[in-house]
């Protein structure tokens, strides 16, 4: 038995139509694949840098962060930087950097969440844990360059940036006994 139906008929609108549709799909799938890429890379760096090098950690605001000798941009780009020449692990005043911003994510951007008394934990290479505890929360003007001084106690200063990045936002916490 024949089958009397008519196979439909599309016009060139109807055919550029679906091609233009098409197009978008693969256009569309191809930047979302390209993103989902990248960012499974980055996770991946981040997780290799956070189990070769020291570590700074406020569980309370989520902060976990890689931490790399230097300050340059190419460090900060990746982790947080150490200042180099300021303390050691548990001794003089460990200074550390790293960025923050409202439009990207940035391993301190809920710093400015920091409250006194909060644990900050600091593990060297070895993941040997050292527990600090802030006392103090403070802006202070870039040029302000005394926030890493060594003051004579085991302290970790830990700077960013504030929201409009005119100014930095400053964590001192004291090692815990």
């Amino acid at each position: 038995m024949k089958s009397n139906k008519k196979r439909p008929t599309y016009t060139k609108k109807q055919w550029a139509l679906f091609i233009t549709g098409l197009i978008a799909l693969f256009v569309g799938m191809s930047i979302i694949g390209f993103y989902g890429v990248r960012k499974i890379y980055r996770e991946i760096q981040k997780q290799k840098l956070l189990r070769d090098n020291p570590v700074v950690e406020i569980t309370e605001l989520n902060i976990k962060a890689p931490i790399l000798e230097g300050t340059e941009q190419s460090v900060l780009s990746k982790a947080a930087g150490h200042f180099t020449g300021t303390g050691d692990f548990g001794k003089g005043n460990y200074c550390i950097a790293g960025h923050s911003s409202t439009i990207y994510k940035e391993y301190f951007n809920s710093l400015k969440n920091a409250k006194s008394g909060m644990k900050v934990n600091l593990y060297d290479k070895n993941k040997k844990c050292y527990t600090y505890i802030v006392e103090e929360v403070k802006i202070v003007e870039p040029d302000e360059t005394w926030i890493l001084d060594d003051f004579g106690d085991a302290r970790l200063t830990i700077i960013t940036c504030t929201d409009d990045g005119s100014q930095r936002l400053v964590v001192v916490a004291i090692l815990s006994q």
